[in-house]
């Protein structure tokens, strides 16, 4: 199993963060390579670029934590087991943003390492840009 891990500061406060991050239907907002995203009874279906569908299954939504859990469980990705976090930590105005991430097999974290960098990066460029 494969395992990575990222992380930024965000300026906005964990507050602010969470509530973006916690709104899992919403992740096509901020999350650059997914084009479209709707959320249906604990279940996630995104369709990436490219027209790849991804379903998953939303683990853990904590909001007294601010941990966002999800496990890939069909589409387009070739995993055999997922998990990918978000933790969401104060920083006395500004937030601290662990993007972590298990997969098996381990090849799928050459491609999903630069995604989740990609995806922590557009999180930061939303939060930032609202008001």
């Amino acid at each position: 199993m494969a395992t990575l891990r990222t992380h930024l500061t965000i300026d906005r406060s964990a507050d602010d963060v969470w509530s973006v991050v916690s709104d899992a239907g919403n992740i096509s907002d901020w999350f650059p390579m997914i084009q479209s995203s709707s959320v249906d009874s604990g279940k996630r279906h995104c369709d990436l670029d490219g027209d790849i569908p991804l379903d998953e299954e939303i683990v853990t939504n904590d909001a007294e934590m601010r941990r966002f859990q999800y496990r890939i469980v069909g589409g387009g990705v070739p995993v055999s087991s997922h998990l990918g976090t978000v933790d969401v930590l104060d920083q006395g105005g500004s937030s601290l943003v662990i993007y972590s991430t298990e997969v098996t097999p381990d090849e799928v974290a050459d491609t999903l390492g630069p995604a989740i960098e990609d995806g922590l990066r557009g999180l930061k460029t939303y939060c930032e840009s609202q008001s």
